[in-house]
Protein backbone atom coordinates (compact mmCIF):
# COMPACT_ATOMS: atom_id res chain seq x y z
CA UNK A 1 0.00 0.00 0.00
CA UNK A 2 1.31 3.66 -0.73
CA UNK A 3 0.48 7.07 0.96
CA UNK A 4 0.06 10.23 -0.81
CA UNK A 5 0.71 12.97 1.31
CA UNK A 6 -0.41 15.94 -0.63
CA UNK A 7 2.12 18.19 1.12
CA UNK A 8 1.90 17.55 4.45
CA UNK A 9 4.58 16.34 6.72
CA UNK A 10 4.69 15.43 10.28
CA UNK A 11 2.17 14.04 12.61
CA UNK A 12 -0.67 16.17 14.58
CA UNK A 13 1.60 16.41 17.74
CA UNK A 14 4.28 18.19 15.81
CA UNK A 15 2.39 21.21 15.17
CA UNK A 16 3.47 24.23 16.84
CA UNK A 17 0.71 25.37 19.45
CA UNK A 18 1.21 28.68 18.89
CA UNK A 19 -0.28 28.47 15.26
CA UNK A 20 -4.17 29.00 15.19
CA UNK A 21 -5.69 26.60 12.86
CA UNK A 22 -5.18 26.77 9.17
CA UNK A 23 -2.09 28.94 9.63
CA UNK A 24 1.41 28.50 8.01
CA UNK A 25 4.66 29.27 9.44
CA UNK A 26 6.99 32.16 7.96
CA UNK A 27 10.27 33.23 8.27
CA UNK A 28 10.00 36.71 6.19
CA UNK A 29 7.09 39.08 6.57
CA UNK A 30 5.15 39.34 3.37
CA UNK A 31 3.96 42.56 1.66
CA UNK A 32 0.16 42.56 0.94
CA UNK A 33 -2.02 45.75 0.87
CA UNK A 34 -5.55 46.87 -0.58
CA UNK A 35 -3.91 49.70 -2.70
CA UNK A 36 -0.92 52.38 -3.23
CA UNK A 37 1.60 52.81 -0.82
CA UNK A 38 0.95 56.43 0.94
CA UNK A 39 4.15 58.14 1.42
CA UNK A 40 3.90 60.19 5.19
CA UNK A 41 6.68 62.35 6.66
CA UNK A 42 6.15 62.16 10.26
CA UNK A 43 6.44 66.28 10.52
CA UNK A 44 3.13 66.19 8.81
CA UNK A 45 1.73 62.81 10.30
CA UNK A 46 -1.00 63.58 13.00
CA UNK A 47 -3.12 61.05 15.05
CA UNK A 48 -6.79 61.74 15.40
CA UNK A 49 -9.26 59.81 17.50
CA UNK A 50 -13.00 61.31 17.09
CA UNK A 51 -15.94 60.22 19.53
CA UNK A 52 -19.12 61.40 20.60
CA UNK A 53 -17.88 63.91 22.83
CA UNK A 54 -15.09 65.94 20.48
CA UNK A 55 -11.74 64.82 18.77
CA UNK A 56 -8.26 64.50 20.35
CA UNK A 57 -5.02 65.07 18.40
CA UNK A 58 -1.59 64.00 18.77
CA UNK A 59 2.11 65.08 16.67
CA UNK A 60 4.06 62.90 15.50
CA UNK A 61 6.02 63.64 19.16
CA UNK A 62 3.49 64.29 21.44
CA UNK A 63 2.09 60.58 20.54
CA UNK A 64 5.73 58.85 21.34
CA UNK A 65 5.88 61.57 24.23
CA UNK A 66 2.88 59.01 25.91
CA UNK A 67 5.37 56.34 26.09
CA UNK A 68 6.77 53.69 24.11
CA UNK A 69 6.83 49.97 25.01
CA UNK A 70 8.47 46.92 23.49
CA UNK A 71 6.17 44.29 22.64
CA UNK A 72 7.18 41.08 21.12
CA UNK A 73 4.04 38.39 19.41
CA UNK A 74 3.27 36.62 17.17
CA UNK A 75 0.83 38.01 13.65
CA UNK A 76 -1.96 35.94 11.47
CA UNK A 77 -2.64 37.23 8.24
CA UNK A 78 -6.24 36.01 6.61
CA UNK A 79 -4.19 34.73 3.92
CA UNK A 80 -3.10 32.28 6.18
CA UNK A 81 0.69 32.80 7.20
CA UNK A 82 1.91 33.70 10.80
CA UNK A 83 5.57 34.81 11.94
CA UNK A 84 6.00 34.02 15.01
CA UNK A 85 7.67 36.34 18.21
CA UNK A 86 8.06 39.97 15.97
CA UNK A 87 9.70 42.24 17.93
CA UNK A 88 7.57 45.72 17.56
CA UNK A 89 7.91 48.88 19.70
CA UNK A 90 4.97 51.29 20.16
CA UNK A 91 2.29 53.52 22.28
CA UNK A 92 -0.01 51.54 23.78
CA UNK A 93 -3.80 52.31 22.86
CA UNK A 94 -4.31 52.46 26.75
CA UNK A 95 -1.81 55.62 27.11
CA UNK A 96 -4.15 57.56 24.37
CA UNK A 97 -7.29 56.17 25.87
CA UNK A 98 -5.78 58.13 29.47
CA UNK A 99 -7.79 61.15 27.98
CA UNK A 100 -10.70 60.15 25.45
CA UNK A 101 -13.92 59.49 27.02
CA UNK A 102 -16.60 57.37 24.96
CA UNK A 103 -19.53 55.53 25.65
CA UNK A 104 -19.26 53.69 22.41
CA UNK A 105 -17.73 50.55 21.91
CA UNK A 106 -16.57 50.10 18.50
CA UNK A 107 -14.12 52.22 16.78
CA UNK A 108 -13.18 52.24 12.85
CA UNK A 109 -9.80 52.53 12.39
CA UNK A 110 -8.72 55.29 9.18
CA UNK A 111 -5.66 54.86 7.35
CA UNK A 112 -3.74 57.77 5.30
CA UNK A 113 -4.54 56.41 1.11
CA UNK A 114 -8.29 55.71 2.86
CA UNK A 115 -8.26 52.61 4.11
CA UNK A 116 -10.67 52.01 7.15
CA UNK A 117 -11.19 48.48 9.21
CA UNK A 118 -13.70 48.12 12.54
CA UNK A 119 -12.80 47.15 15.54
CA UNK A 120 -14.40 46.76 18.90
CA UNK A 121 -13.24 48.45 21.52
CA UNK A 122 -12.72 46.06 24.02
CA UNK A 123 -10.14 44.22 21.52
CA UNK A 124 -7.87 47.85 21.78
CA UNK A 125 -7.66 48.32 25.48
CA UNK A 126 -6.06 46.33 28.16
CA UNK A 127 -2.91 46.00 26.81
CA UNK A 128 -4.46 44.61 23.40
CA UNK A 129 -2.81 46.84 20.98
CA UNK A 130 -0.09 49.89 20.08
CA UNK A 131 0.69 52.32 17.65
CA UNK A 132 3.72 50.61 16.07
CA UNK A 133 6.46 52.60 15.08
CA UNK A 134 9.25 49.84 14.42
CA UNK A 135 9.13 46.21 13.84
CA UNK A 136 12.14 43.97 13.95
CA UNK A 137 14.63 46.75 15.22
CA UNK A 138 13.98 49.30 12.49
CA UNK A 139 11.87 51.95 11.82
CA UNK A 140 8.37 50.40 9.79
CA UNK A 141 9.33 50.47 6.10
CA UNK A 142 6.38 52.60 3.98
CA UNK A 143 5.32 49.19 2.86
CA UNK A 144 4.90 47.17 6.10
CA UNK A 145 2.37 50.54 7.39
CA UNK A 146 4.89 53.43 8.25
CA UNK A 147 6.04 55.67 9.75
CA UNK A 148 3.04 54.12 12.16
CA UNK A 149 0.42 51.09 11.92
CA UNK A 150 -2.07 49.47 14.60
CA UNK A 151 -0.99 46.31 15.99
CA UNK A 152 -4.16 44.48 17.14
CA UNK A 153 -1.68 40.76 17.35
CA UNK A 154 -4.21 39.02 18.27
CA UNK A 155 -6.63 39.47 15.56
CA UNK A 156 -6.04 38.78 11.99
CA UNK A 157 -3.43 41.38 10.41
CA UNK A 158 -6.14 43.14 8.39
CA UNK A 159 -7.45 44.37 11.43
CA UNK A 160 -3.47 46.08 12.21
CA UNK A 161 -4.22 49.21 10.21
CA UNK A 162 -1.09 50.35 8.20
CA UNK A 163 -0.52 53.94 7.67
CA UNK A 164 -3.06 54.87 10.33
CA UNK A 165 -4.29 58.30 10.98
CA UNK A 166 -6.51 57.65 12.98
CA UNK A 167 -9.72 56.31 15.34
CA UNK A 168 -13.63 56.98 15.32
CA UNK A 169 -15.96 55.70 17.70
CA UNK A 170 -18.95 54.12 16.71
CA UNK A 171 -21.86 53.03 18.60
CA UNK A 172 -22.51 49.85 16.43
CA UNK A 173 -20.05 47.74 14.66
CA UNK A 174 -20.53 49.17 11.10
CA UNK A 175 -17.75 47.35 8.32
CA UNK A 176 -14.70 48.63 7.30
CA UNK A 177 -13.19 48.04 3.80
CA UNK A 178 -12.27 44.25 3.57
CA UNK A 179 -15.66 43.76 6.01
CA UNK A 180 -17.47 45.14 3.37
CA UNK A 181 -15.93 43.05 1.23
CA UNK A 182 -16.68 39.47 2.66
CA UNK A 183 -14.13 39.74 5.48
CA UNK A 184 -15.44 38.53 8.93
CA UNK A 185 -16.65 41.33 11.22
CA UNK A 186 -14.20 40.26 14.09
CA UNK A 187 -11.47 38.29 12.96
CA UNK A 188 -10.24 35.97 15.70
CA UNK A 189 -7.65 33.37 13.83
CA UNK A 190 -8.21 30.93 16.86
CA UNK A 191 -11.79 30.74 15.79
CA UNK A 192 -10.81 31.27 11.79
CA UNK A 193 -13.16 34.03 11.63
CA UNK A 194 -11.88 34.97 8.18
CA UNK A 195 -14.79 35.86 5.97
CA UNK A 196 -18.53 36.33 6.43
Amino acid sequence: MSFITRGFSGRRGDRDPRLPPGQTLVEDWPVLSAGPTPEVDTADWEFVVRTENGSHTWSWDELRALGIEDITTDIHCVTHWTKLEMPWRGVPLDKIWESVETEHEFVMAHSYGGYTTNVPLEDLLDGKSWIAFEADGEPLDPEHGGPARLLVPHLYFWKSAKWVRGLVTMPTDDPGFWEQNGYHLHGDPWQEERYW
